[in-house]
């Protein structure tokens, strides 16, 4: 286990509901259980509000707190680049994020394909959540 991801995943600032949010999705891994919920506040077409509540393994749970701490007062657009980049990652070649989303490289490495849907659990919410076609 990688020290990086269990400080990555201790990181449990946007681990709460958000009341009074404007969207929300429910996720589950059928193939380890893992769950998520995703609640956002989105507000001029940008997040402003992200809170994540889960029942998961140490992957997800890292892979959710990076992803709440790095959508917060992003736009949706910009949002919508990181999920395709995240859902596509281990299908391609260059496996390198862009360099507005560089940290996700600490979790999304070669040496965890074998928790590829408990990295992009998170990711499938959030799509969910926001609608992406």
């Amino acid at each position: 286990m990688d020290l990086e991801i269990l400080k990555i995943a201790s990181n449990t600032e946007n681990n709460k509901i958000i009341d009074n949010h404007t969207h929300i999705s429910k996720q589950k891994n059928p193939l380890c259980g893992d769950e998520m919920e995703i609640t956002l506040k989105v507000k001029n077409n940008k997040i402003i509000d992200f809170g994540y509540q889960c029942k998961s393994c140490i992957y997800c749970q890292a892979s959710v707190s990076l992803l709440s701490l790095k959508s917060i007062n992003k736009p949706i657009d910009k949002v919508k680049e990181i999920v395709i980049q995240a859902l596509s990652f281990f299908e391609k070649n260059d496996n390198s994020f862009s360099k507005d989303w560089v940290l996700f490289n600490k979790l999304f490495h070669k040496k965890n394909i074998s928790r590829k849907e408990c990295l992009v659990l998170p990711f499938k919410a959030l799509s969910k959540a926001l609608d992406f076609k």
